[in-house]
């Protein structure tokens, strides 16, 4: 089962995919898409994160080598997120389709974070405009894969249709 958990900048995306993802089978990797480097507020809020999951839980973090991680990660798997996926990408360039596909023929259950752009402001630069634009079209693609699609905001979910049921 693929889930995906889309929400805003502090929506409770994450919290809500944790909820998830510790009613899951057994075991449960954590895949992490953000490298710190040298910011603290961010280190701090990995760190809130990291607080809040079992110590059972295995974390992994990765750069572009997500879809290949996914392929060869056995049981549950949360990824969290998309957004610094694409971000850290050479020209916010990934690969989603061998996403989808690592996705798919994966055996365990899946629970894929990422941030909605399509509800914020229009980017007022290039590269913001970019990244909306690669990051909307991954969200669609992962979308229209997952068995589930989860708004998230202000801590509230809203499940929300395939486009196949409507």
């Amino acid at each position: 089962m693929i889930t995906l958990v889309l929400g805003g900048a502090r929506s409770g995306k994450s919290a809500v995919a944790e909820r998830l993802a510790a009613g899951l089978a057994e075991p449960i990797t954590y895949i992490a898409t953000l490298e710190v480097g040298d910011d603290a507020d961010l280190a701090a809020r990995i760190e809130r994160h990291r607080a809040r999951r079992p110590p059972r839980w295995r974390t992994v973090e990765v750069g572009e080598g997500l879809p290949q991680l996914l392929r060869v990660t056995a049981g549950s798997v949360l990824v969290d997120s998309l957004g610094p996926w694409v971000s850290a990408a050479p020209d916010m360039n990934v690969d989603g389709e061998a996403l989808c596909l690592a996705l798919l023929r994966r055996a365990g259950d899946t629970v894929v974070v990422s941030e909605e752009v399509g509800m914020s402001v229009h980017p007022s630069t290039e590269e913001g405009r970019r990244f909306c634009d690669a990051l909307g079209t991954l969200n669609q693609a992962v979308a229209a894969q997952a068995d589930e699609v989860i708004l998230v905001v202000a801590g509230t979910t809203i499940h929300l249709e395939q486009p196949s049921a409507l």
